[in-house]
């Protein structure tokens, strides 16, 4: 295994932006930079350590955590792209929300409370830029920009956007394309006198990881580590993760691994060979017939891999340009800036790709803040946060008070060192989940995390429990809910779940629950 050379901090082809000043003191309200990264797991910022920081490390990232806070508990209320959005959005849980799963045709009420638009209506210029992925028009900003394909999920290279409801095409690559949008905005609003609360949201790194043309042979001379837990054989999980669709071995199609299609194939034809192998149903490929068992499931992984972190090269370029436009224009210091991803994302642990379980690779939302005016530099808060306090947040530091209705706590505390909000923080999270069985065959579930524990219980077409014990067990491989010593811990998580769906509105039967998903999957699958 050869360690990589690190390439120049600003990447490739990115232009140097010219230096301009602004007076200290010009503004008292912290400016606000939201990013937000799709699938960006924690295990690919080198700031949260694992192993892979030192094959693919992510410098610019990186800093906005040691200017500040690394967050080690931010914990996603419900692991998919648009339901965590919302979630984001209006500090409220995604059955508050209305917006709990991606597919059958759901839309975000976009009428709803949302941060931006009470940061607007105090005197904020707002503007977004990038992926949207709630099937409806953005409000509350004063400029948006956004995938405007009928998703919104975009294409990484020359997308179409939508610019304040007017589409058009772009040519180049989707994430350096989102960042000139941006700092093109910030040139011609910066000295409009009012603080501005900017959300910068990259594709990147979604499926299907295509990077830019600069890094297509980036880490072709390295082979990245396994995860500890790449062959789980799913003992005591069957009927759940045994089930999932989404694993390395079985569910990567051929366009996944950047196979090319015979020159012959067009259209439904080249894409039915390109999806060939992402389903599990008897598609099994190999692109040599030497080529299998476990060496297939290897090669498979480190063609996954090496190109999510390809992908995730631009996506740290590009936030340091836009970094080092803030600081060379004067406005970094009074800037709060944070960088997330919408949710976790699976590298290989327990064999898989993409998010959805409540198992910690997938609930782990990566979450580095800085505000060099606001908060101490170093800090690493272990408090169990999670997606909807970010909205809270963010209004409690622009000095806006926050609606009573939001879910979410204000973290302003935490990161400014009250010891009255530590002491009196949270001590379990709550999670659901609902979309089933597209795309990954993954079981609706709720449940609670504490520091210690976990239990989750899965219930569409099934019953089952599971229990962790995260000091003993943090790779979640043995399910204890069935070992007696464990009957009383059991008891007290399931009053404490009963109490939290109480809080956050969630306190329906079982029945209910499964009439959730039905409401638009079973129309989806017709």
């Amino acid at each position: 295994m050869k360690l990589l050379n690190l390439l120049p901090a600003l990447g490739c082809g990115l232009a140097v932006l010219p230096a301009c000043s602004q007076e200290k003191g010009a503004q008292e309200r912290p400016n606000i930079l939201f990013i937000l990264a799709d699938d960006h797991s924690r295990a690919a910022i080198s700031a949260y350590g694992g192993i892979n920081a030192q094959l693919a490390p992510t410098p610019n990232i990186d800093a906005i955590g040691r200017d500040g806070a690394i967050m080690q508990n931010m914990l996603c209320t419900n692991s998919i792209s648009g339901p965590s959005r919302a979630c984001l959005l209006t500090g409220k849980y995604s059955t508050t929300n209305g917006f709990y799963q991606n597919e059958g045709g759901i839309v975000f009420d976009n009428t709803q409370q949302q941060y931006q638009m009470i940061l607007r209506e105090n005197g904020y210029t707002t503007a977004l830029f990038g992926k949207w992925h709630l099937y409806t028009e953005p409000k509350g900003f004063d400029h948006y920009m956004i995938h405007g394909d009928k998703s919104q999920q975009g294409t990484y290279w020359d997308p179409v956007f939508e610019s304040d409801g007017k589409k058009f095409k772009a040519k180049g690559y989707a994430t350096t394309l989102v960042a000139d949008s941006a700092l093109q905005w910030l040139d011609k609003t910066k000295n409009n006198g009012k603080p501005f609360c900017m959300m910068l949201h990259f594709k990147a790194p979604h499926r299907p990881w295509q990077p830019d043309s600069c890094y297509l042979n980036l880490f072709d001379d390295v082979e990245f580590p396994y995860p500890e837990t790449f062959n789980d054989d799913y003992a005591g999980r069957e009927k759940t993760l045994g089930e999932s669709m989404a694993t390395i071995e079985n569910h990567l199609s051929r366009g996944d691994l950047k196979q090319t299609p015979p020159a012959e194939l067009k259209g439904k034809e080249r894409n039915k060979w390109l999806w060939w192998g992402g389903s599990g149903k008897n598609q099994y490929w190999t692109p040599d017939p030497k080529l299998k068992g476990q060496e297939l499931k290897n090669w498979k992984f480190q063609t996954y891999i090496k190109n999510y972190l390809r992908v995730v090269r631009s996506v740290d370029d590009q936030v340091g340009r836009v970094v080092k436009y803030l600081k060379d224009n004067g406005l970094y210091d009074n800037t709060i800036i944070v960088y997330m991803g919408d949710q976790g994302f699976f590298l290989g642990e327990h064999g898989l790709y993409d998010k959805r379980w409540m198992y910690e690779e997938s609930i782990q939302m990566p979450c580095l803040i800085s505000y060099p005016n606001g908060i101490k530099r170093g800090q690493l808060p272990k408090e169990l946060t999670i997606n909807a306090d970010i909205a809270p947040t963010l209004l409690d530091f622009a000095g806006i008070e926050i609606p009573s209705d939001m879910q979410g706590e204000s973290m302003k505390g935490l990161l400014t060192g009250d010891e009255n909000i530590k002491s009196n923080w949270r001590k379990a999270a709550y999670y659901q989940y609902f979309e089933y069985p597209k795309w990954h065959n993954v079981q609706p579930h709720y449940g609670v995390r504490t520091d210690r524990y976990k239990l989750i219980h899965f219930y569409y077409n099934i019953d089952e429990w599971e229990l962790y014990d995260l000091e003993k067990d943090p790779k979640e491989i043995n399910n204890v809910y069935n070992d007696p010593s464990y009957a009383e811990i059991i008891k007290d998580l399931k009053a404490e779940i009963v109490k939290l769906q109480k809080k956050y509105d969630d306190d329906q039967t079982l029945e209910q629950r499964r009439e959730l998903t039905d409401r638009y999957m079973l129309k989806y699958e017709e």
